[in-house]
C-alpha cells in the first residue's frame, strides 16, 4: 500500500483520462492495491453495488462496504445485507443518522415533511444520508460508488476517479459510469450475485421506502424516486459536487 496516499488536481485529471473507457475490473483493481485499507464501497444495495462488490470481493475478500441505514429502507433492502453476510462473509458496516435529531425532526415537522418542498426533502436526506456519510467517509482517503452516466440528468459528467471536495478532497471512485443497465444485469445473471428484489417488480433505483417507487415501462429510470420533483433535483446530496469540484 502507498504511504502517500494523497492526489492532487494534476494526478486526479490524468487518472480520470487514463482510466475513461477501461472495464470496472481495471479500475477497481487500481484504487484497491492503492488505497485499502483505507477504501470503502458506498452501497444502497442496488444492482450496481452488488457488480462492484463481486467485483472487488473476488480481487481481495476483506474489502470494505457501508451503508447509510436511513431507518426507513425496504425490508427487500435488509435482506441484501443478510445475503452478503451468507455468500460473501463480508459484515456491512451500518451508519445510521443522529438519533436526537431524527426525534426532533418527525416531532416538530411530521412523518412526510420532506414531500413539502426540495427544500424540506434535502434537509431530511441531509440528517437521514449526508450528515451519516460524512461519519463514514471519516479517516478514508478514498471510496468506491455505482455511479452510471446514463441513470440522470445530474450524473452525465460523472468521471472514473475525481476529487471529492465536499469530503475533504479524498478520491471518489465511479467504475460503472460508462455501463448502461444491460451490462450490469448481465454481470448479476453471469456470475449468480444477490440482488434487491425490488428491481424484480419495477424499481429500477432504491432509496427510502417512502421517497420509491416502482416505474412504468415508458418512464425514466428516476422517475421513481421523488417523484414529485423536477429531474434536476433528483439528488439527495451525496452525489452533488461542490464549487470548484473536478
Amino acid at each position: 500500500m502507498a504511504t502517500n496516499n494523497k492526489l492532487d488536481k494534476r494526478e486526479v485529471q490524468e487518472l480520470a483520462t487514463r482510466f475513461e473507457g477501461k472495464d470496472p475490473e481495471t479500475v477497481i483493481r487500481w484504487a484497491l492495491e492503492r488505497f485499502h485499507p483505507r477504501i470503502a464501497l458506498a452501497s444502497s444495495l442496488q444492482a450496481e453495488e452488488m457488480v462492484i462488490l463481486d467485483i472487488a470481493w473476488r480481487m481481495n475478500p476483506g474489502v470494505r462496504v457501508f451503508t447509510l441505514d436511513t431507518g426507513r429502507l425496504h425490508e427487500e433492502t435488509y435482506m441484501v445485507m443478510e445475503q452478503i453476510r451468507e455468500k460473501y462473509g463480508i459484515e456491512v458496516e451500518s451508519y445510521f443518522p443522529n438519533r436526537e435529531v431524527v426525534e426532533a425532526l418527525e416531532r416538530e415537522k411530521g412523518f412526510y415533511s420532506f414531500r413539502h418542498s426540495v427544500e424540506e426533502r434535502k434537509y431530511c436526506c441531509g440528517i437521514r444520508k449526508v450528515e451519516p456519510l460524512g461519519r463514514a467517509l471519516n479517516g478514508l482517503d478514498a471510496w468506491v460508488t455505482g455511479l452510471r452516466r446514463e441513470q440522470a440528468v445530474t450524473r452525465g459528467t460523472v468521471g472514473k476517479v475525481e476529487a471529492d471536495e465536499s469530503h475533504g478532497g479524498i478520491i471518489k471512485v465511479n467504475p460503472l459510469t460508462d455501463w448502461s443497465g444491460e451490462q450490469v444485469w448481465d454481470y448479476i445473471r453471469a456470475h449468480d450475485v444477490p440482488y434487491n428484489r425490488l428491481h424484480d417488480i419495477g424499481f429500477p433505483s432504491i432509496g427510502c421506502a417512502p421517497c420509491t417507487r416502482a416505474v412504468k415501462p415508458d418512464e425514466d429510470m428516476r422517475a421513481g424516486r421523488w417523484w414529485w420533483e423536477l429531474p434536476e433535483s433528483k439528488e439527495c446530496g451525496l452525489h452533488v459536487k461542490s464549487a470548484g469540484a473536478s
